[in-house]
């Protein structure tokens, strides 16, 4: 159409990929669609021209505003994450002789928190796993980036694959050292009492007691069934994202639609994989002796000793914490698409006012 904008809305261009909580640090690595091939039918295409970007929205500074525009989000929602793995963990606290008694509910464990601890309490354990998730967005970015200036090789979609698995592999190993110290940190409640200590002084403090009393070993607690968990949420991304742009196009102009579609299949992926994430936390809480020798004794030990409902112990909390994300950052990319719109509205009436003025002037080109 005649008046219709040179490129797609921001909704439309970023396909955001939601973060599905803070463990998982983005679990896709978006290279199929970001590697330029030859053109043969065996490897990847280039992205259509009209989604590579205008000059403003392409390179570093796109990367950098997206990041900060989903920290921000992040940052904003970081209590419930905190209410959550409190409420997760629970059994473990209390084992510690740090928690008396369960929480009733999840506004019970905020009041608790916030009596206790103070209102900034639920922020407790972010600024570490915020590091982490910024790592992990360069170390990907500086990957694709690499790939893209390989222009002598072939990029078949199998060497996409394998240049995929490489990066999401060292992109774990790299953060989570990161997710275990905001864990361990989140899950740190004050001793209730006059003293009111804590277990951990901060995250130097957890690195330093961890590495002293188990090694590095010890930072890697729940990394196996994490990349299991990864990998599932991945599947679950890969099977369900052709449903999911679908019914985001056909809902373009209905903000609140694409809100509860967002939030849809955003807890699709969560509640299929929350039982792992449960038993990658109950062992990062492991203190004091090996409790679990390895992943599937954890499992078994947690049905044996606590029960099945163990396992989704803080998922009211995590749902909630799915719905605040998510409308967070459709609210971001509604601002984000205002904006362009008037941005993109402003130069075209500054174009027009421009040739009007020019015909008007001199009507016959004298």
């Amino acid at each position: 159409m005649e008046h219709e904008p040179l490129h797609p809305p921001i909704s439309q261009k970023i396909h955001w990929q939601l973060d599905l909580s803070f463990r998982h640090f983005n679990y896709t690595t978006p290279l199929i669609g970001s590697i330029r091939g030859n053109g043969a039918s065996s490897v990847v295409k280039p992205m259509p021209a009209a989604f590579v970007g205008a000059p403003m929205e392409s390179g570093k500074a796109s990367f950098i505003t997206k990041m900060v525009l989903l920290d921000a989000a992040k940052a904003a929602v970081a209590p419930f994450e905190r209410v959550k793995l409190l409420m997760q963990n629970q059994n473990d606290i209390i084992k510690s002789g740090r928690l008396p008694r369960p929480y009733n509910g999840i506004f019970h464990c905020f009041a608790t928190t916030i009596r206790h601890e103070g209102i900034f309490s639920l922020w407790r354990g972010y600024p570490v796993m915020a590091i982490g998730d910024v790592f992990s967005k360069v170390i990907r970015y500086n990957i694709i980036e690499y790939a893209k200036t390989r222009e002598d090789i072939r990029w078949t979609s199998m060497r996409v694959l394998e240049l995929n698995c490489v990066a999401f592999f060292a992109t774990q190993w790299f953060v989570h050292p990161f997710l275990y110290a905001g864990t361990r940190m989140a899950t740190d409640v004050k001793i209730t009492g006059n003293s009111g200590q804590r277990q951990f002084n901060g995250i130097t403090d957890v690195y330093r007691k961890t590495l002293k009393s188990y090694g590095i070993v010890g930072l890697y607690r729940g990394f196996n069934i994490t990349l299991v968990e990864l990998v599932m949420l991945g599947a679950l991304s890969t099977g369900l994202s052709p449903w999911k742009q679908y019914y985001s196009y056909i809902l373009q102009n209905d903000y609140l639609s694409r809100v509860v579609v967002e939030f849809g299949f955003d807890i699709c992926g969560k509640m299929a994989t929350y039982s792992m994430d449960t038993v990658s936390r109950g062992m990062m809480m492991t203190w004091g002796g090996v409790k679990y020798k390895s992943t599937l004794h954890a499992i078994a030990q947690i049905w044996k000793t606590e029960g099945v409902k163990t396992f989704y112990n803080g998922a009211g909390a995590e749902i909630l914490l799915c719905a605040a994300y998510t409308s967070t950052v459709m609210l971001v990319i509604y601002v984000a698409d205002v904006i362009r719109a008037a941005t993109e509205k402003g130069s075209d009436d500054g174009r027009s006012a421009l040739g009007f003025t020019a015909r008007w002037r001199d009507p016959r080109g004298k």
